[in-house]
């Protein structure tokens, strides 16, 4: 049996292949995981595949159910009408006062983070959805892209809430792609989100923004009704 520094290894290693296959809609939402399974899956002990689920948990990927054992978390409709909401409630309003209170030194943080998106291979533009270093490549530079977009509101808590809102939204645009809804307008929204910007439209770059969140909720709910 291993232990220590080897076992802390393994256990990392394990609960990273086990989010790539959450992420990669191989472990799809709401499937029952099963320590046997999952053990022989990764070939693994069942004590480090209990560590790499207890992670997994608070990373919101998975969940402990009440004499069960855990699960992928489900897809859940209602939740992401809730969280589309609030992102429509609130996002587009975070996006007016930054875009009112940018400076040149904010246009360049937008320029250059969407030049690093647009250099970013997008399933919408063939990278491969199974690919999960290329996924996360372009996860991360959009999400940095939407970051900077926000930047210059300037009210800490407000930014705190998109954060938030982002880190879950996430979860639902990666599995939108895995499971085959790709949004093939994403690149000429981050486009026009950009010269909206740049020209100071904070009205039309607030309305691009809605239209940009709600493709998310529209392609998983495409797929809630194929699935049944």
């Amino acid at each position: 049996m291993k232990s220590g520094p080897a076992k802390d290894t393994m256990a990392v290693a394990v609960r990273d292949r086990m989010r790539a296959d959450i992420l990669g809609a191989r472990l799809k939402p709401g499937q029952r995981l099963m320590f046997a399974e999952l053990s022989e899956r990764y070939g693994v002990s069942v004590g480090v595949t209990r560590e790499a689920l207890t992670w997994l948990s608070s990373q919101g990927l998975v969940k402990a159910v009440a004499h069960q054992g855990y699960m992928v978390t489900p897809l859940s409709v209602s939740e992401l009408d809730e969280l589309t909401d609030a992102r429509l409630l609130i996002e587009p309003e975070v996006l007016k006062l930054s875009i009112r209170n940018g400076d040149t030194e904010w246009e360049g943080r937008i320029v250059a983070a969407h030049h690093v998106l647009s250099r970013t291979p997008s399933s919408a533009e063939g990278s491969d959805p199974d690919d999960d270093q290329a996924q996360d490549a372009w996860a991360e530079a959009h999400a940095a892209y939407h970051e900077a977009l926000f930047s210059a509101c300037k009210n800490a808590r407000l930014m705190q809430v998109v954060r938030t809102f982002s880190e879950e939204a996430a979860l639902y645009r990666r599995w939108s792609v895995s499971l085959g809804h790709i949004n093939h307008e994403a690149t000429a929204e981050h486009r026009a989100l950009l010269e909206h910007a740049l020209t100071r439209e904070a009205e039309d770059a607030a309305e691009v923004l809605r239209q940009h969140i709600g493709h998310t909720r529209q392609m998983l709910k495409e797929y809630v009704e194929e699935e049944g």
